[in-house]
């Protein structure tokens, strides 16, 4: 896609995108979603949906924003949240470390139970 001169989103500057974004917004939103659902699109298969819900919230912390300094502060909220906050990168990490061989998304230890005897036919 050439919407900007010769460049596309995947070979463009930050100096370039600084400068779409000052000189036309539009077309630096255009090439924005571009980049974005290209990158989506290159994802494997069961990941792209939860690709889209993440991008859907960033879009909407950038919404409710008065301004882009405003918008980095939610979206650097956001992440922080999802490495420190409850159900985060750092919990699932210690989970990990406290019950290394349990399986599931939750990572909750293994369950214990009794284990019965089965008689013989003959007993």
């Amino acid at each position: 896609m050439k919407l900007f001169g010769e460049s596309s989103p995947e070979n463009m500057e930050f100096n370039q995108w600084v400068e779409m974004a000052e000189k036309d917004p539009e077309l630096f939103e255009k090439l924005r979603q571009s980049a974005i659902n290209d990158v989506i699109e290159s994802a494997p298969t069961e990941h792209r949906q939860r690709l889209r819900c993440l991008q859907w919230r960033i879009d909407q912390e950038r919404r409710r924003s008065k301004n882009p300094l405003g918008a980095c502060v939610r979206i650097s909220r956001m992440m922080w949240e999802s490495v420190a906050g409850r159900g985060g990168l750092l919990e699932n990490l210690s989970q990990i470390k406290e019950y290394p061989f349990s399986r599931g998304a939750a990572l909750e230890p293994a369950t214990k139970a009794d284990v019965l005897p089965f008689r013989s036919p003959g007993n």
